[in-house]
């Protein structure tokens, strides 16, 4: 039987957390292995932004417990899970948690590929998510399907969003086709219905990850990050996708409210694009944890936080150094990955 036979359905991110789980980086993996202490420094900063709110569970390389424990010495929400692993984004290669209709947890085993195979080994990381969930004796359900959980968000309501660049990549699943990939979305996640935006932002190694691009705020409600300039790149991805979200509809037949939020200006490291995105931002209970990129970006910071802080006014919008991890491609999203908090 499939999840959605057990009533499962993925929770939205703004539910009620029981912890956050995130991976400790591996210097060996890393685009700039130059960049190690820096990155470390930027999880750090991150990982004890959200002990703020919620406890943190960070998976660790056995050969990096005595180190990484040190750094959190002083911080008693954060504990550390030993567990090998080839590279750190979390929302990626670990599981992705559904929920049933009593209130018991479950995840998701997505086959994980190293974003269409770009780098080499991630066999380790295939099997992260299994281990994560023995270790908290969570059922689990293994999908047929390569995914990755930067790809996709959900409302809660039934509505999956996300990118044709992404799952319809054939670095995936190529032998899937638009309705076959549905199909196991809807088993797996419960959803009953895809919005599917064109392309993610420019020089996303991820071939279009949708949590750069756009996300819902609540049901009904999606943010989505634009630019006004029309000699960038995103400015024809951004159009293009708002326009397919001015015409669609949810799973519950609702027109969309959308708010725009800028992108900061552009930035590049060694003459690569970051891709530099405020809605990589991730909640916490009570809050909500969103790069900044100060410098050039001091303005887009000021209107992001204000913005967020307009849509969210319960939630403290808790700022953290964006630049500090950018560089390996992605950001504070792209680090976490939430489980949800078990009714009793």
């Amino acid at each position: 039987m499939y999840p959605r036979d057990l009533t499962y359905s993925m929770p939205p991110e703004w539910a009620p957390h029981e912890r956050t789980l995130i991976s400790w980086p591996i210097q060996a993996s890393m685009c700039y292995p130059e960049t190690y202490p820096d990155v470390c420094g930027g999880y750090a900063e991150l990982i004890r932004a959200i002990a703020e709110f919620e406890p943190v569970t960070v998976i660790v390389n056995p050969s990096d417990l005595e180190k990484v424990r040190a750094v959190f010495a002083d911080t008693p929400a954060v504990d550390l899970l030993p567990i090998e692993h080839n590279d750190a984004w979390l929302r990626d290669n670990g599981p992705t948690f559904v929920t049933s209709a009593d209130g018991e947890r479950a995840g998701i085993n997505w086959k994980f590929n190293a974003w269409g195979g770009k780098y080499a080994p991630w066999d380790l990381d295939d099997q992260v998510a299994p281990q994560i969930l023995e270790h908290y004796g969570i059922r689990r359900f293994d999908a047929p399907l390569v995914m990755e959980g930067g790809s996709f968000h959900v409302d809660g309501e039934g509505t999956l969003l996300t990118t044709e660049e992404c799952l319809l990549n054939p670095n995936r699943n190529p032998e899937l086709s638009r309705a076959e990939i549905e199909e196991q979305l809807a088993r797996h996640l419960g959803i009953t219905r895809v919005i599917w935006l064109a392309r993610g932002l420019a020089g996303d190694e991820t071939d279009g990850h949708v949590d750069n691009a756009a996300c819902f705020a609540a049901p009904g409600r999606v943010i989505l990050q634009v630019c006004d300039d029309p000699a960038d790149e995103n400015y024809a991805i951004a159009q293009e996708n708002l326009r397919i979200l001015e015409d669609a509809v949810d799973a519950a037949g609702r027109k969309l409210d959308l708010v725009k939020l800028p992108q900061p200006p552009y930035a590049e490291h060694e003459g690569n694009r970051l891709t530099l995105s405020y809605l990589n931002f991730y909640f916490v209970n009570g809050g909500i944890i969103l790069p900044v990129f100060g410098g050039a970006a001091e303005e887009t910071d000021r209107i992001a936080v204000r913005t967020l802080q307009e849509i969210f006014p319960d939630r403290r919008i808790r700022t953290v150094n964006g630049m500090a991890v950018i560089r390996e491609g992605g950001n504070v999203h792209c680090t976490t990955q939430q489980m949800p908090a078990a009714r009793a």
